[in-house]
Order: C-alpha cells, then sequence, then structure tokens
C-alpha cells in the first residue's frame, strides 16, 4: 500500500515539476513583453512641440472631410499639457480640446472640449473617452497614454514589419473599469526593436464587433525624437471598412518656448 502511495506521490511531484518548468518560459517572456513596455513608455517624445497636424476624415463611401489643427504640447514634471486648435474648415474653426494626462496611474486623466458655436466648454467624463473624438476613428482615451498598471502583457513573438524588426505584444486590460474608458477589450502591438515606437496596432472594439487598426507608415527623427508624421487608423467589421482616419504631422518642432499659462481652459476658450 505504501509502494502504492509513494508511486501516486511520485508521479504528482514529477508532474507538477514538469508543468512549473513549461511554465518558466512563459513567465519569463510575458516578463520581458512588460519591460519592453515599460521602455515604450519610457521613450523620449520630447518637450515644448508646436506642429500643424492634417486630419483627413473618411468615410466607407470613400467621401473625405479634411481638417487642420495646430498642436501644442508641453511637459510639466512627470505630467504632459496638450492643447489643439482647429483652424480649418469653417465649421470647426476655434474649437479647441485641452488635455492633463497625468503619469500619476491612479488619478484620471483631464480633458477639456471647448464648443465655439455653443460659447461653451464641456469636461469630457470618464464614460464618454470611449466616444469618437471630432468624428474620427480616434476615441477621446486614444488621447492620453495608457497607464502600465491597468494592463498585463503577453509577448507572441518577434516578426518583421516592413524590413523593421519587432515585437509583438498582446495588451489586456485588467479591469472593466479599463475597458469601459478606453472601449478596448484587448490590444495587439508591434514595438520596433531599435527604438521602442509602436508601429501598428489591433484594437478590439467592446462593442459592435469592430477591429480598430493603426499603421505608423511614416516614422522621422526630428531633433533627435523619434516621431510618427503619417499615421492611418481604419475601424472594419469583417473585411469591410467602416471609416478610415489619416494623420499627417508637418512643421513638427520642439524645445519652444511654451508659457504654461497657454495650457488653460480660459486660454483656449480664446483661440490661436
Amino acid at each position: 500500500m505504501n509502494h502504492i502511495k509513494n508511486n501516486i506521490l511520485g508521479s504528482i511531484v514529477i508532474s507538477i515539476f514538469i508543468l512549473q518548468m513549461s511554465a518558466l518560459p512563459v513567465f519569463a517572456d510575458n516578463a520581458m513583453a512588460r519591460k519592453i513596455m515599460e521602455k515604450v513608455d519610457a521613450r523620449d517624445d520630447g518637450d515644448n512641440q508646436i506642429a500643424d497636424m492634417e486630419m483627413i476624415l473618411i468615410d466607407k463611401k470613400g467621401r473625405q472631410r479634411v481638417r487642420k489643427i495646430r498642436t501644442f504640447t508641453k511637459d510639466k514634471g512627470e505630467d504632459t499639457y496638450r492643447l489643439m486648435f482647429f483652424i480649418h474648415p469653417a465649421d470647426v474653426k476655434d474649437t479647441a480640446f485641452l488635455t492633463y494626462d497625468y503619469d500619476d496611474p491612479d488619478r484620471d486623466d483631464d480633458q477639456w472640449l471647448y464648443l465655439p458655436a455653443l460659447h461653451k466648454t464641456k469636461r469630457i467624463a470618464s464614460s464618454d473617452k470611449s466616444r469618437s473624438f471630432m468624428g474620427s476613428d480616434l476615441t477621446y482615451s486614444d488621447m492620453t497614454s495608457r497607464e502600465l498598471e491597468d494592463y498585463d502583457f503577453f509577448f507572441k513573438k518577434e516578426m518583421e514589419v516592413k524590413g523593421e524588426k519587432t515585437w509583438l505584444i498582446e495588451s489586456i486590460p485588467r479591469s472593466k473599469k479599463v475597458i469601459k474608458e478606453t472601449g478596448y477589450t484587448k490590444s495587439l502591438l508591434w514595438v520596433r526593436q531599435d527604438n521602442f515606437f509602436v508601429i501598428r496596432a489591433i484594437n478590439w472594439v467592446k462593442d459592435g464587433g469592430y477591429l480598430k487598426y493603426t499603421d505608423v507608415r511614416r516614422l522621422e527623427v526630428i531633433d533627435g525624437i523619434w516621431v510618427g508624421t503619417h499615421m492611418v487608423i481604419t475601424t472594419k467589421k469583417g473585411n469591410h471598412m467602416v471609416h478610415r482616419t489619416i494623420l499627417n504631422w508637418r512643421n513638427v518642432r520642439f524645445n519652444q518656448n511654451l508659457d504654461y499659462d497657454l495650457f488653460t481652459v480660459r486660454r483656449m476658450e480664446k483661440g490661436l
């Protein structure tokens, strides 16, 4: 009887050992995935930036609307302030959007949208951040950086994208709150190995069965900073395009003399 028990116990111990050994590469890969994403988060994105952005909105019938925007960005310690003024066409002229992107993961980012036709500034509530930003394929949540503490990361594989070596990382939200705020249930991220820039992404949209594809098609070094200057975001359902947004950045300048007074609701309401 003891012999049988010893055999059973021995088999259990061996099985557990095998399971632990087989799990070690997975744990190592996932730890590496988080380290990669920490490098992505820590990548130098410059400071005191001014740029012109063209936003092209394309519907499923191919009809286009073009918007032109002036953007300002300034760091305040570990936080980032961003201000956008719409300058064309007339129906959105002087619309402005202000974001305080806080580094503290326990603090919700602040966002305000000024609507000149109503002479009214609207604060964007957390419950509204998964909504479309100004009719684009971006959400209000996309306008701020994601908190690493809100996600589990899983290393999938190494692969080449347009001749560049990348790591493919899966990102899963840790809570329903994060899913509700971002509107995404999971993401796949392609991170360039030489500069830790996410050059491609697929986001699974929470409602409607949509997939959102992001592709950075032009990446430039400006004043020593890697900048995605041509980006395409496409929302699909199955194989059908639902909507597309093209973003082009021009006249990107860093180390400009920007004052913190620019990044206030009162200043936003005055326009350019």
